[in-house]
């Protein structure tokens, strides 16, 4: 019924198998011959040599190195040990090294300049350095332009420049951040804890606190045109540390005889008048005797604060006035109501024996500290008392070319030093040798003095450029000893480095101070 069947096989060509067959192509490609050559070097000469030491077998042992004492050592330990025992215990309980500091360096007054910072946006118009301060960790240095020197510049603006000296690439003539003012700076400060905050007196009256972590707008909080405000140029501007711990205020003085104390606002962008105190010749102790000319307010031109005592700090007036005052004391001061939401009290408790001109700078000793007897009644201190206060020693200077060595329970000076035959416009304490200041001057120069020394002559002179570059303002950096800042009139700032003599402390510094503070003046 089935049966089998052979039939021709059908083949279909592939026809993609045959178009990609005919669309291959052949093609080669070849680098020229690549052309090689062999040299060789030999050296005329050879040497070989060899070191070998004696093997040596150190056999350890738990507990320390292996192998007898040395004969005698036991017994001598222990004739000796009682001696010794008592020797150590002596020099513990003595103080005849405190404060010394060992010195391995090679003993040097050499200064050198490390960087010369210039803003040509502020030297094209003839703005000078008016102040320098450098921040908490001592990395950056902010100096502010303004003038020095007479003139109608009321209306002209100006700049704060900062430089990070930490950075690599350290630009001197661009600042890393410039802050533009609307009128000239006439002093600046860092603050104390927080590296991005400044604050800034203007010469129109108003008081500025900047954040440069802020990027778009730096202005923290100012004081602006208000009836709280200065009328008169700010001179100088300090953090204060207030009641609650961690928080500042900003204190400011200006020529109109005021002192007043800010609290920062950062919300609403403000600052918020707290406490203000005024200067009248009649409220001003022992100042009866001196010649009152025009108004009866006293201008402040300089501000300092005690290291030691909250409540204590120093005015130096345009009139050559020195006066201790005090921040919780004083009458309310004997002037016409000004629309102030505060009203101004009179702080000045003492006065020293007045400069032969105006006070341009005032620096507290951030060493010497008298220490205060507990009062005789129970609970009670009074703050205002003179017999209560710290008697820490300050430095003034101003237009008389002097820089006086004063006490705070003392009127006459304990020390004058003759520094330039022109004005002085700032002198400060250095921040590691409790007997070295540093003083700027009209002539260009700054001074830089040892009191440790026999000699009242400097110790180091710093001399840039033409003696009519006036140094206007200087600042020790607090986190490095080392470094001095120098503004000039010609609109550059100077940061120089000091020896070692000029910085690390000496054996019984901190007493030479002390038989400076105790002198009594003829």
């Amino acid at each position: 019924m089935f049966a089998d069947e052979a039939l021709d096989p059908v083949r279909v060509a592939s026809v993609w198998r045959k178009a990609q067959q005919g669309a291959q192509q052949s093609r080669g490609c070849q680098t020229p011959a690549v052309l090689s050559d062999h040299a060789g070097v030999q050296t005329r000469f050879t040497a070989s040599t060899s070191t070998q030491t004696e093997p040596q077998e150190q056999n350890l042992q738990q507990g320390g190195l292996g192998g007898p004492d040395p004969p005698g050592l036991v017994d001598f330990l222990k004739r000796v040990e009682d001696l010794v025992t008592k020797e150590l215990e002596k020099n513990s309980r003595s103080h005849a090294f405190d404060g010394f500091q060992a010195n391995w360096e090679e003993g040097s007054d050499h200064v050198s300049l490390l960087h010369s910072l210039q803003h040509p946006g502020a030297q094209e118009p003839g703005l000078h350095v008016s102040a320098v301060s450098w921040s908490c960790t001592g990395s950056v240095i902010v100096c502010a332009y303004g003038r020095t020197d007479d003139g109608d510049w009321t209306h002209q603006k100006s700049c704060v420049c900062l430089w990070n000296l930490d950075r690599r690439s350290l630009r001197p003539k661009q600042a890393d951040l410039v802050l533009d003012v609307p009128a000239a700076v006439t002093s600046v400060c860092c603050h104390p804890k927080q590296p991005a905050l400044i604050a800034g007196g203007l010469y129109n009256g108003e008081v500025v606190v900047w954040d440069t972590s802020r990027t778009q707008d730096p202005v923290l909080a100012q004081t602006g045109m208000s009836a709280d405000s200065h009328r008169e140029p700010v001179y100088q501007v300090v953090w204060v540390p207030l009641q609650k711990k961690g928080e500042f205020g900003v204190l400011s003085s200006s020529s109109g005889g005021e002192v007043l104390l800010w609290l920062v606002d950062p919300d609403q962008g403000r600052l918020v008048l707290s406490a203000a105190y005024a200067f009248v010749r009649q409220q001003v102790p022992h100042s009866s005797s001196l010649k009152t000319r025009g108004s009866s307010r006293v201008g402040v031109s300089a501000l300092a604060l005690s290291p030691w005592d909250p409540d204590t700090f120093l005015v130096g007036s345009e009139g050559g006035l020195l006066l201790r005052c005090s921040f919780s004391s004083g009458p309310p001061a004997a002037v016409a109501p000004d629309g102030r939401s505060v009203a101004p009290r009179a702080p000045a408790l003492f006065c020293f024996r007045p400069a032969g001109g105006p006070v341009h700078s005032l620096h507290c000793s951030p060493f010497h500290r008298y220490r205060v007897p507990p009062p005789q009644t129970p609970g009670v201190q009074t703050l205002s008392d003179p017999t209560r206060l710290r008697r820490n020693l300050f430095i003034s200077a101003g237009t008389d070319g002097l820089v006086r060595l004063g006490s705070l329970l003392q009127a006459d000076p304990l020390l004058a030093v003759r520094v330039s035959d022109s004005y002085v416009f700032q002198a400060q304490w250095s921040p590691s040798r409790p007997l070295v200041f540093a003083a700027a001057t009209g002539q260009g120069e700054v001074q830089i003095f040892d009191l440790a020394r026999k000699s009242l002559r400097p110790a180091a002179t710093i001399r840039d450029g033409a003696a009519d570059r006036t140094a206007t303002c200087l600042a020790f950096n607090g986190a490095d000893p080392r470094l001095l800042a120098a503004g000039r009139s010609d609109g550059t700032v100077g940061v120089w480095r000091l020896s070692s003599d000029l910085t690390e402390q000496r054996a019984e510094e901190s007493l030479r101070l002390e038989q400076i503070a105790n002198q009594v003046a003829e």
